[in-house]
């Protein structure tokens, strides 16, 4: 794959990522009454709904907890888009809201959010672009203020050791969609490893990011999130 190519996939790849405009029923014993039995099943239908809500409420909450346990972590990552194009690199993250994306060589590409905004540095073109980290879908794993549990929903997994987390703000669909994928680990952070996430941008362009080997607890310095400004010298990225 040639460098043009390579660097075309992460540029797309980005504006996914970085969009600006984020039951069982019950039988009974006795015969009932057609009335009785229908107000039986109501309540049981009732019952079954607030324990699965319970329940939902419960994943979502611990999700949560699990993420905003990352005091920081280092990972090897596949970048796939949503045409099958794919990019590997190293990912750095560190709490409150910095993350780093190294791109493989050959892609002059830097990604970085220093908590504040997220930029994409392109050293071949010599340009800079930013956004807000709540405006964007990585928002719900950066923002320290984005309020996950009141936008996010469960998606059905079928895997009890898998949580699949959708966040989206309905109030600013321009913001996209991130949907996080965790499975239970006694070992990680809150007892759930983040094991990938999809970021669907508001034309539903969709980017999955998966984690290879993820350590957390690991030393990583502020100077990881800051970037030389190939406008004011040329530098590529590395």
């Amino acid at each position: 794959m040639t460098r043009t190519t390579n660097r075309s996939l992460a540029r797309r790849a980005f504006s996914a990522v970085a969009s600006a405009a984020l039951v069982a029923g019950a039988t009974g014993v006795f015969a009932l009454t057609p009335p009785a039995a229908a107000q039986a099943n109501k309540i049981a239908a009732q019952a079954n709904k607030a324990a699965a809500q319970a329940d939902t409420a419960g994943d979502i909450a611990q999700a949560v907890a699990a993420l905003r346990a990352i005091g920081t972590m280092r990972a090897d990552f596949i970048q796939t888009d949503a045409n099958g194009g794919r990019l590997t690199g190293t990912l750095t993250m560190k709490r409150p809201g910095k993350i780093r994306f190294q791109y493989q060589p050959g892609v002059p590409l830097l990604i970085v959010s220093d908590g504040a905004s997220l930029t994409m540095i392109d050293y071949e073109v010599r340009q800079v672009q930013r956004w807000p980290i709540r405006n964007s879908p990585l928002g719900a794993l950066l923002d320290p203020d984005k309020d996950v549990v009141r936008f996010a929903r469960l998606n059905p997994t079928g895997r009890p050791d898998l949580i699949s987390m959708a966040v989206r703000d309905p109030g600013h669909p321009e913001y996209g969609t991130l949907t996080l994928l965790m499975l239970r680990k006694p070992s990680a952070p809150g007892g759930l490893e983040l094991d990938s996430w999809i970021a669907t941008d508001a034309q539903s362009r969709r980017t999955m990011v998966r984690l290879i080997n993820p350590q957390y607890g690991v030393a990583v310095g502020d100077s990881m999130f800051r970037w030389t400004d190939p406008r004011q010298q040329s530098h590529r990225a590395g």
